[in-house]
């Protein structure tokens, strides 16, 4: 018989989704950017302002036992006396990292300290090495530690605290002082009333059965209180109690009362023209009028004294010696900080105890802690210095000599990253003989010029409020004849919008609002 031939056994279809989860090993190169836990301390550092360095400083020395500030008079004399195992690893550090003397000495661990990594692993946090790291973590943890730290001012007396205190020596009834204590919660801190008098009655408990003219007398009672005006409706009460305040005899007393109460929409828009025909009165008795007027307070709860002021700390120092325009750091801002020579000797034990570990540990974060310091203090006075070279016409002439300087100039200028210098410049002040600036206010966009150079925009509102300051109260510089000033007489081409956008900023008002009476 011949032979039958098989058939060919079935190849089973290939499944693209079997295919697709196929295993493989595939090699790839590539350059990625990652931030050591040394580098993330010192930008936090960096942008931080003096104020909050200094808490970070303090937390630093009450978590760390390596670390320690230099009392005043205190210097590198004093570790002769220490012990002299204290003291050789004191002279190492000396020998072979010297830091400036803002920061004293980064004492070294001898033999043993050559265990401790010189770099952390990249991409990591400092907590994840370091249990007692003492930097807070994002979500801004400790923060009862630090809520102690942070300075507080002294507590003042608000305008309802003003109030209620006068309330109390008031010889009010009960009903009468139920009400008067309803309306001092409705006023604002401006003085004024801020909800309808009717309201106000009618959110009076019922049982004192009080009617809208007994609400209405109260008013008028606290508005007498002490700052006079406080607990008006709206401006016009508001100087009219004033001026019903001063006493009889007062010149022009009548007039201003018929002025502010009658014609104040005309005194608001300076149309002093109207106002002379309305009162019958000339030009120097509307002046005498005007003036008394001027004299009120149309905020009366800003009579009070505010918070306590927050004084500015200096980061550095601008200085003119010998014709020379010099800078340096401030040396009040930062204390005197060094490495516990005691403690550091400690770690040169050649065991592996925990405790040799924990001592370890807080040496390398102080080792860190004061580079990060070392490396913020240089950059801040790199910085710092190379915008005193772009900006020295501004120290020697003042606003008007202002060049324009972007953060890209001092960038490419000092070798860093625009960021940097972003971070640099925030909150960082420098005295100058000029004033207290921050580092911002050198930083300008710029305009052209006819000559084809250019103006910076802090020169040119310069220029605009002296222009404003040198005009006729009478005939007050509109902003397009401003525009047409400064191209006259600075070559500076600016649009009228321009002007009246730089206008704004330095909160002047327009020229409408500018007449005045001489």
């Amino acid at each position: 018989m011949p032979a039958r031939a098989r058939p060919a056994p079935a190849v089973p279809d290939r499944d693209p989704h079997v295919a697709a989860m196929k295993q493989s090993l595939q090699l790839r190169l590539g350059q990625q950017l990652t931030m050591t836990p040394q580098l993330q301390q010192a930008i936090r550092l960096l942008q931080l302002s003096t104020v909050e360095l200094q808490l970070e400083i303090q937390q630093a020395l009450e978590s760390n036992l390596m670390l320690e500030a230099l009392e005043d008079g205190e210097d590198e004399a004093a570790d002769a006396a220490e012990p002299e195992a204290a003291a050789e690893p004191a002279a190492e550090a000396v020998a072979e990292e010297p830091a400036p003397e803002a920061l004293a000495e980064l004492p070294q661990a001898g033999a043993q300290e050559q265990a401790i990594p010189e770099e952390l692993p990249v991409d990591s946090a400092w907590e994840d090495v370091y249990d007692n790291a003492w930097l807070p973590a994002a979500g801004g943890g400790e923060g009862e530690e630090r809520e102690g730290l942070e300075p507080r001012g002294a507590a003042t007396e608000s305008l309802r605290e003003h109030l209620l205190w006068q309330l109390n020596l008031t010889p009010f009834s009960e009903t009468d002082a139920a009400i008067a204590l309803a309306i001092i919660d409705a006023i604002d801190d401006d003085g004024y009333l801020s909800v309808p008098l009717e309201e106000i009655h009618q959110g009076l408990a019922p049982e004192l059965q009080v009617e809208l003219a007994e609400v209405e007398a109260v008013l008028h009672r606290i508005q007498r209180f002490d700052p006079v005006g406080v607990g008006a409706r709206d401006l016009r009460e508001c100087l009219l109690v004033q001026l019903a305040q001063l006493p009889e005899g007062t010149p022009w007393r009548e007039e201003a009362m018929r002025l502010v109460g009658e014609h104040l929409e005309l005194l608001a828009a300076h149309d002093y023209a109207q106002i002379r025909r309305r009162l019958r009165l000339d030009e120097d008795a509307l002046r005498e009028v005007v003036g008394l007027i001027r004299g009120l307070n149309p905020r009366p709860g800003s009579a009070l004294p505010g918070p306590e002021p927050e004084y500015v700390v200096p980061d550095v120092f601008v200085r003119k010696q010998r014709g020379v325009w010099r800078v340096e750091l401030n040396p009040e801002a930062l204390p005197r900080l060094r490495i516990n020579p005691q403690y550091a000797a400690l770690v040169r034990r050649a065991d592996s105890s925990e405790e040799n570990a924990y001592l370890r540990s807080h040496l390398q974060e102080a080792r860190w802690f004061l580079k990060s310091l070392q490396s913020r203090n240089e950059t801040l006075l790199k910085v710092a210095t190379c915008i005193v070279e772009r900006q020295r016409a501004f120290l020697e002439y003042g606003e008007e000599a202002m060049k324009p300087m972007v953060l890209r100039d001092v960038a490419e200028a000092v070798g860093m990253h625009e960021s940097t210098i972003s971070r640099v410049t925030t909150q960082k002040y420098m005295h100058t003989p000029r004033g207290i600036y921050e580092f911002k206010y050198f930083f300008s966009s710029h305009v052209g010029t006819t000559d084809g150079g250019e103006c910076s925009a802090t020169a040119i509102r310069a220029m605009i409020r002296k222009l404003i300051a040198a005009e006729d109260p009478r005939k007050p510089l509109s902003d397009s004849r401003i525009a047409q000033l400064l191209l006259e007489r600075e070559g500076v081409n600016v649009a009228r919008r321009t002007v009246a956008k730089y206008r704004e900023a330095m909160a002047i008002p327009p020229s409408n609002e500018r007449r005045r009476l001489v």
